[in-house]
């Protein structure tokens, strides 16, 4: 082979490994360009999925407002004046003063004293009550939606009525009606409502039923607590354990299904301002199983309202309504047409998996029910500048109340009358 033809062959390697060289390094190029994109890319997902564990794990508030009253007791004088005629009943213009208060909270309690049996079943009087249902329709409309069932008068006109209050309260949406139940697997239900992300259910107990026999396997139709044991009975001490076990499961049963758990007890001696020993034993032992709040009906007055550790306990609303004394008898300074009205927010905080509940502004108003020769019954908030005619020496009977809203608590705001 000539030199010229070995020099072209050369020539033609070289270029070709020049090419080869050439097309290996644009590879090269490609593939890192690609790589700097896809990196670029994978850390932009990678920055988002950091961002949006982040927002995650920040810190966010809830809020829902709370309000609540005490005995609705519908005595005939309360229906009488209710009556349209015809045994229709309309009992809203008594809680007109009341409905621009109570509406606008999430949260708004209060105590059925009274069977609501309804008027089919006639309604009835002390001491065994029957009340017509157009009462649970007047205090809907005034926005309450969490109510107690269990008093000492569920039983007054039987079975039968309990039933009736039962579908009445079933048919209500966005109410929730506990502590009288139709069946054993209506009273396990557990009823849970949901305002502002934060949820909330109800436990209700009674002390007892006057006397009357809850028939035997029914016990579903009311629940109750015994709160009389005064004294040194082993017997009843036993017994008084064994109900304790039984409001133990009923914590647990919905402790952990619900942010703030209330329970509402039907409890005390009647005209007593000072809880009596019992109640305090129980709110001492509700509150150790984390009961967020503590709700006392039955005294028909007012007692204290107090912490312990961070549960709050409302001793007694006392009455909402009533046709009791106003001023006589075992309703001296007009004890059982004053009752409470207290209201508080419920704050949860929450960041990633974990809340917090906090029961916080908390605040207390007083309430007169006020009528004249037995009609024209109304409720009106101290607030209100109805007050100072309607109730003589009204401010004296704020301090005397005031006085025992706070007594175990100096700290606890009641609002000034007008």
């Amino acid at each position: 082979m000539t030199k010229r033809r070995r020099r072209k062959k050369r020539l033609r390697i070289d270029r070709i490994l020049l090419l080869i060289a050439f097309l290996v390094l644009i590879s090269l190029v490609i593939i890192y360009v690609f790589s700097l994109k896809k990196n670029n890319k994978e850390n932009i997902i990678i920055k988002k999925i950091v961002e949006i564990e982040k927002k995650t794990e920040e810190e966010k508030t809830y809020k829902a407002s709370v309000i609540a009253v005490g005995d609705n007791l519908i005595h005939s004088s309360v229906y009488k004046d209710a009556n349209t005629g015809y045994n229709e009943y309309d009992f809203k213009p008594m809680y007109e003063l009341i409905k621009p208060i109570s509406s606008k909270y999430d949260i708004a309690y209060y105590n059925q004293e009274t069977i609501l049996g309804g008027k089919e079943l006639g309604v009835n009087d002390y001491p065994t009550f029957n009340s017509p249902q157009e009462v649970g329709d007047a205090m809907i409309d005034a926005g309450f939606n969490l109510v107690s069932l269990a008093t000492n008068h569920t039983m007054d006109s039987g079975e039968k009525a309990v039933l009736k209050s039962r579908e009445y309260w079933d048919k209500q949406e966005n109410v929730i009606a506990v502590g009288s139940y139709s069946s054993a697997e209506d009273r396990e239900k557990i009823r849970i409502g949901n305002k502002n992300n934060i949820t909330y259910t109800m436990l209700n107990y009674t002390y007892g039923t006057n006397g009357i026999t809850v028939p035997r396997g029914k016990e579903y139709l009311v629940n109750v607590w015994p709160t009389d044991l005064e004294i040194n009975d082993p017997e009843r001490d036993y017994e008084y354990q064994e109900y304790k076990k039984q409001v133990k499961k009923d914590i647990e049963k919905v402790r952990d299904k619900v942010d703030v758990l209330i329970v509402a007890m039907h409890w005390g001696v009647e005209y007593t301002h000072e809880p009596t020993a019992y109640e305090k034993d129980m709110a001492e032992y509700l509150a150790k199983e984390g009961v967020d709040v503590i709700i006392g009906t039955h005294p028909h007055v007012i007692q204290p309202v107090t912490w312990i550790d961070n549960t709050l306990v409302i001793y007694s609303l006392g009455n909402f309504i009533s046709a009791q004394y106003q001023n006589q008898g075992t309703c001296l300074n007009y004890m059982c047409t004053t009752g409470l009205m207290t209201t508080f927010d419920i704050e949860k905080v929450t960041k990633g998996k974990e809340s917090k509940i906090t029961i916080k502004n908390v605040n207390n108003e007083l309430l007169y029910t006020y009528y004249s020769g037995w009609r024209n019954f109304k409720v009106i908030p101290f607030s209100n500048e109805l007050i100072k005619d309607r109730l003589y020496g009204y401010k004296d009977v704020y301090e005397k109340y005031k006085n025992i809203v706070t007594k175990y608590d100096k700290n606890i705001s009641v609002n000034a009358c007008y």
